[in-house]
């Protein structure tokens, strides 16, 4: 597969999550991708104990908030 070709399946790709999931909807799963990223990673894999109790504390903070919103 050359590299012209990836580039327009990746545009393709990414034209058609936009038109599924409107600007919102992409928004919201970039920032659930940062918060995947910035907190749950870190929880799991740092080698640092306090980096991972630091992650865990905003996980959790992050959990209640959402319980909060919308209690299940």
């Amino acid at each position: 597969m050359s590299t012209e070709t990836r580039t327009e399946t990746s545009a393709t790709l990414l034209s058609e999550v936009l038109d599924v999931l409107g600007p919102v909807g992409l928004l919201v799963l970039v920032a659930a991708l940062l918060v995947f990223v910035g907190v749950v990673l870190p929880t799991i894999w740092s080698r640092h104990a306090y980096r991972r109790t630091a992650a865990r504390s905003t996980m959790n903070t992050l959990l209640k908030a959402v319980r909060r919103l919308y209690p299940f």
